[in-house]
């Protein structure tokens, strides 16, 4: 069985160009103890990737280079070693960047096609929406009638945020850019307010939305967005620093706060969240967040692009703020 696969080529310098990646068709192996082989369907796109590509200690190990691109997808297997997957059974998991994939079991679970579209596993069922979960929840930790701020509001992580504050009873604000996404955000998921980042002054946008200033800021992006929140926190305020997806490809060094002197003031907290450190209760999360979908509750939506061999224009959507919801590659005929 042959792949066609994305390869990191070599470390990108900034925004990673064409020539990062190597684009080739490669014998898989065939299947050991406790392995899958998976027609690969769909794949998510997700700004942590970049950060996968940069040599350096991190909460993961880097990709390396040579290696099939690191990615997590959803597809069909059709060869099993282990008795607890049998062909024709959907799968999620980390399949890399490529049509097919040979799997080790452990790392992998299934997924119902007839519950939810299968791109929806990507996103507000997949590591996404976990993230939003447990990042506001259990690290944000909102109260009724606090207001929570969330950058990257129209992104995977950030729509599915805000949803979660207003479920919670909380007074939501969504920055996110341009008008068609800021009209989305307060018009179909119910946000309070939205900050057009492209064509406001934020600072300014958060004095008028937040007049009581802000409990929980919720970062995607970093940079001069979190400076200019960070002027406008209460006291015991929380940040959860998702991601800083504003600085993932300089090629200076990354702008840290300079207005981080507000938590000592403010006696607030900021604290980093990795998904994966909850991974055993994503199976709880999933299950609330179904259940919140089928309410009408939460709304889900997917941004999905056609070919695997779309791969590194479509990411690099992600760093443009093109997307809008959850960016997926479907690889082949779902």
């Amino acid at each position: 069985m042959k792949s066609k696969q994305f390869q990191l080529a070599k470390r990108p310098v900034g925004t990673p160009g064409k020539d990062v990646w190597n684009y080739t068709e490669t014998d898989l192996p065939g299947l050991e103890d406790n392995q899958v082989l998976v027609k690969v369907e769909y794949l998510s796109l997700d700004p942590a990737m970049r950060g996968w590509m940069n040599e350096g200690k991190s909460y993961i190990p880097p990709v390396g280079i040579g290696e099939v691109m690191r990615a997590s997808g959803v597809g069909k297997v059709l060869q099993s070693t282990d008795e607890n997957y049998a062909e024709g059974d959907y799968v999620y998991g980390m399949t890399g960047v490529q049509d097919y994939a040979v799997m080790p079991t452990q790392g992998i679970h299934k997924v119902d096609p007839n519950l939810a579209p299968l791109e929806r596993y990507l996103g507000v069922l997949g590591m996404p929406g976990m993230t939003a979960y447990f990042g506001l929840l259990d690290t944000g930790l909102p109260k009724e009638g606090e207001t929570v701020v969330v950058s990257g509001a129209a992104g995977a992580v950030g729509t599915v945020v805000g949803q979660i504050a207003k479920i919670k009873g909380c007074r939501v604000v969504g920055i996110a850019g341009g008008a068609a996404k800021c009209d989305y955000l307060v018009n179909e998921l119910g946000f309070d307010a939205a900050i057009d980042y492209k064509n406001t002054d934020v600072k300014k946008g958060l004095k008028e939305t937040c007049p009581n200033g802000v409990d929980v800021y919720f970062d995607n992006v970093g940079g001069d967005i979190l400076d200019d929140v960070l002027t406008r926190i209460n006291m015991r305020a929380r940040i959860v620093v998702c991601g800083a997806i504003s600085q993932y490809n300089n090629t200076t060094p990354v702008k840290g706060p300079s207005n981080y002197l507000s938590l000592l003031v403010n006696r607030a907290r900021m604290e980093g969240i990795v998904v994966f450190d909850n991974a055993k209760n994503y199976g709880k999360a999933a299950a609330q967040m179904a259940s919140w979908i089928a309410e009408g509750k939460l709304i889900a939506k997917e941004h999905v692009v056609e070919g695997l061999e779309t791969f590194p224009d479509t990411l690099l959507m992600l760093f443009k703020g093109e997307n809008f919801g959850k960016l997926v590659l479907k690889v082949g005929d779902a």
